[in-house]
């Protein structure tokens, strides 16, 4: 079974978000969430149960309007975050919680799906291959600290 979360007390999201990214602090989880919640047509977020009502997955999809790599529309459903626990895993719930995303993506007038992923993180980029996804560039970010009297 698979629900949109609504509210932040949704459960098992957060500990589903928690256990993908850990070392973001629970207030920071919680703020995020908060804002997810109240936006509702920007933002959609889908939690799974087994059988006995454990959570065992989550998707997480924005919608954005700034410029999306690789993307020709706007505005363009954004995969934010998926997870599914390790016990869960290649029974097709990533697949059905992406379809939900998809779903509500179509719904408020995307036609384009894009996510992203780090370049070191190949099981991810299979993943995403698996779900229908096609690269479309890989991308590395520089920085450079200014100084308040650089000239």
């Amino acid at each position: 079974m698979i629900e949109r979360c609504l509210r932040v007390e949704h459960d098992g999201w957060l500990s589903l978000r928690l256990a993908l990214w850990p070392n973001c602090t629970r207030e920071r989880h919680a703020s995020e969430m908060s804002t997810f919640c109240a936006n509702p047509d920007r933002y959609a977020q889908f939690v799974a149960y087994d059988g006995a009502r454990n959570p065992v997955g989550f998707v997480e999809v924005a919608l954005r309007n700034d410029y999306v790599n690789g993307t020709t529309t706007s505005p363009v459903a954004f995969l934010e975050g998926i997870y599914v626990v390790p016990h869960a895993r290649r029974k097709g719930l990533a697949r059905a919680l992406v379809a939900r995303g998809e779903q509500w993506a179509v719904s408020v007038g995307c036609s384009e799906f894009a996510s992203d992923a780090r370049l070191e993180n190949v099981a991810s980029h299979a993943m995403h291959r698996c779900l229908g996804f096609s690269e479309t560039e890989r991308v590395v970010y520089f920085r450079k600290q200014l100084h308040e009297n650089a000239a």
